[in-house]
């Protein structure tokens, strides 16, 4: 079960990460959208009402919750780089994900705005500078961070569903 939960593993992140490896989570980030893209065009709206396991998210939930993290999380980075260590908030991803939305909108709903909101998001880290990376904000789970950390964390949870569907397609010959 941990494994077609986690199919990448927990989130570990680099504490001091350089430059170079910045811009490689940075350079990840165009991709999340394209992947889903591919991953997504061929499925029926059966298999997109499919969890990926047994009490998990449906892949039509999870590309909504894909799109409402990451709005969620583009607002912490702004925050934090505005702020002095701002308490990002918090919601009820379990319970957002059985609204009415993430049932009846079509996933290229999501898939557009994680486009636009990733083209907008990519334009904000690459105007930063390397001291910008160290600003911090606070979070329930995981405490002080900064936005280094927010960062992979962002490039972890988006490849973290992705594999997740990834998984279900593959176990389903789909």
């Amino acid at each position: 079960m941990e494994k077609l939960r986690f199919p990448i593993g927990h989130f570990e992140p680099i504490l001091t990460p350089s430059s170079e490896e910045r811009q490689s989570f940075i350079n990840q980030i165009p991709n999340i959208s394209i992947t889903l893209r591919s991953l997504l065009k061929d499925l029926t709206p059966n298999q997109l009402q499919t969890p990926y396991r047994l009490n998990g998210w449906t892949i039509q939930q999870i590309v909504h919750h894909l799109a409402d993290n990451d709005m969620n999380a583009y607002l912490r980075f702004k925050r934090a780089l505005t702020e002095e260590e701002p308490l990002a908030d918090s919601y009820r991803e379990d319970l957002w994900a059985e609204l009415s939305d993430y049932k009846n909108v079509p996933i290229e709903t999501s898939l557009l705005l994680l486009e636009i909101l990733h083209s907008r998001f990519l334009i904000l880290l690459n105007g930063l500078n390397p001291d910008d990376f160290n600003r911090r904000l606070r979070t329930q789970v995981l405490g002080k961070i900064t936005i280094d950390t927010a960062l992979q964390r962002f490039v972890w949870h988006n490849q973290h569903h992705i594999s997740q569907i990834k998984s279900l397609i593959v176990s389903k010959c789909w």
